[in-house]
């Protein structure tokens, strides 16, 4: 199957028959476990082939077959009630699997039926992406339109903590006008994304705008004007930008919405939500605030990745600059691992792990494969190329840290967190002896966050070499400010995994005079 078939035959399970599964079946399951039991039950007692699923719960993919028997074997753990009970998932040998005797809801074997999307809003954040409208005129661009909202589909469903409805179930409104509001209504869903596509001769222009159903708000709103060469590398570029830029304005939705709800109830996932702001301050006092909040978040659900690696991250900066106590460090290590462990398909959880494994434990070549899985599963992940970013700075791998930090910056230029970005080039300029970009890229890092005490490390450094000692002064003082426990010694700790990027720096600091 060459690329442009696996681009527009993809099978996409129906996600609300994905959560009325998850919902019926109480022992938690990995997530291609739950598509493999998606599939059976939507075959209704029949068997399903190995290759049928293979091709459905992993379309465009090559995978070995002992892969599905890994996942088939965790499903069939968590269906069977153990030695002497009927077993539910049957093998049919040489053959593919059946599902019986497992008493499904009839919404929930109705394979997405139209009628089981009608619900009331989760809690999770959900998101409807419409058919883009084809404004050209041009019949032929239908493909292109519906390939592009398929490919931000793929890309949305990529993000964990975010529930998307699938194209089988959209496109009814293909060509048909809908509300807003309707469209929340019959999906169940928070938000919707809706947009245009319109051809002129060589260029193409593509439109789309984020809408908060609850409030009738515009989320995010962007236009793009290309030339029309390649077509599907076009709609990988945009593809890749709309992502980008909906994930960081979902999360600021949503951390906006958790702060306007009463705190009564509050589920696992909604902890995780109010300890964002704290968690990705950088500032120990700040991180202070969220560790309760995650840790009350693992007390409800132990195996959560996200929370796992959020508390991962606030006992780093609790070591890192509030006394550099080995309880911390080790016990931030843990959480790394245990995000890792519970959250094989979390990108982001995925990322915020590699960090500290990076940082706390120095081992940078696992933390460098993990975020090749990470950004393997979101290519976009602000996350995975800001974190990834930084790191290879820190390594001296210039190149593939800057490429990194200018597509993390291209995708989402106003993702609040994005300051990483700026800080990462500002290491590899200096590294480079490039002083005055590394002198801007510092100012944007400290613009972008102000609290964080190593970008105005960083900028006293860069101040000092363009000949700026007073404004140098000025700028690592502003960091002893915010961290007065930084210390040159304390700080390479942390960060000095090459010698030829962490020393050019401390020398400078030692001219300026922050502390040894």
């Amino acid at each position: 199957m060459d690329r442009n078939e696996v681009r527009f035959s993809r099978f996409r399970l129906d996600l609300s028959l994905r959560q009325l599964v998850r919902d019926e079946i109480p022992v938690p399951l990995g997530s291609r476990a739950l598509d493999i039991l998606c599939v059976l039950a939507s075959a209704k007692g029949e068997m399903v082939s190995k290759e049928e699923l293979m091709t459905r719960v992993w379309p465009g993919v090559v995978v070995e077959e002992n892969t599905i028997q890994v996942h088939v074997s965790a499903l069939r753990k968590a269906l069977d009630g153990g030695k002497g009970c009927p077993t539910h998932l049957v093998t049919v040998p040489g053959r593919g699997y059946r599902l019986v005797g497992l008493e499904l809801s009839d919404s929930a074997s109705a394979n997405g039926a139209d009628s089981s999307l009608d619900s009331a809003r989760p809690d999770k954040p959900s998101i409807a992406v419409l058919p883009f409208q084809n404004m050209s005129g041009d019949p032929e661009q239908e493909y292109f339109a519906d390939g592009m909202v398929e490919e931000i589909i793929t890309g949305l469903s990529r993000i964990k903590w975010l529930s998307v409805i699938s194209r089988n179930s959209t496109f009814i409104y293909k060509n048909k006008p809908a509300t807003i509001t309707e469209v929340s209504e019959k999906f169940g869903v928070r938000y919707v994304l809706e947009g245009g596509v319109r051809k002129s001769q060589n260029r193409i222009r593509i439109t789309a705008q984020l809408i908060d159903s609850e409030t009738d708000a515009h989320l995010w709103a962007q236009h793009y004007d290309r030339v029309l060469e390649d077509v599907f590398a076009l709609q990988d570029e945009i593809t890749m930008c709309v992502v980008g830029a909906i994930e960081p304005s979902l999360r600021k939705a949503e951390i906006d919405r958790i702060r306007r709800k009463r705190p009564n109830n509050l589920n696992a996932y909604d902890l995780v939500l109010r300890s964002l702001p704290f968690a990705l301050s950088h500032v120990p006092k700040e991180s202070a605030k969220a560790i309760p909040l995650l840790e009350d978040a693992l007390t409800l659900q132990p195996d959560y990745a996200a929370a796992h690696a959020f508390l991962s991250r606030c006992l780093h900066h609790r070591y890192a600059r509030a006394g550099l106590h080995e309880e911390d460090r080790i016990a931030a290590i843990q959480h790394a691992h245990a995000a890792i462990a519970h959250g094989s398909d979390d990108a982001t959880a995925i990322s915020v792990a590699a960090y500290i494994i990076a940082l706390d434990e120095h081992d940078t070549a696992a933390a460098l494969k993990l975020f090749e899985v990470a950004l393997e599963l979101s290519s976009s992940n602000a996350f995975a190329l800001n974190f990834s970013a930084v790191i290879l700075a820190w390594m001296g791998k210039v190149d593939l840290a800057m490429q990194r930090a200018q597509m993390a910056l291209r995708l989402s230029p106003f993702d609040i967190y994005n300051f990483r970005s700026s800080f990462a080039l500002a290491i590899t300029h200096f590294y480079k002896k490039r002083y005055p970009e590394a002198l801007g890229a510092a100012a944007s890092s400290v613009h972008a966050n102000p609290s964080f005490s190593i970008g105005h490390a960083i900028l006293a450094a860069a101040l000092f070499r363009v000949g700026r000692a007073a404004d140098a002064k000025t700028a690592a003082q502003n960091a002893l400010e915010h961290e007065p426990t930084f210390t040159i010694h304390g700080f390479s700790r942390i960060a000095a995994f090459e010698p030829a990027v962490f020393e050019p720096l401390a020398a400078a600091w030692r001219e300026i005079g922050l502390p040894e």
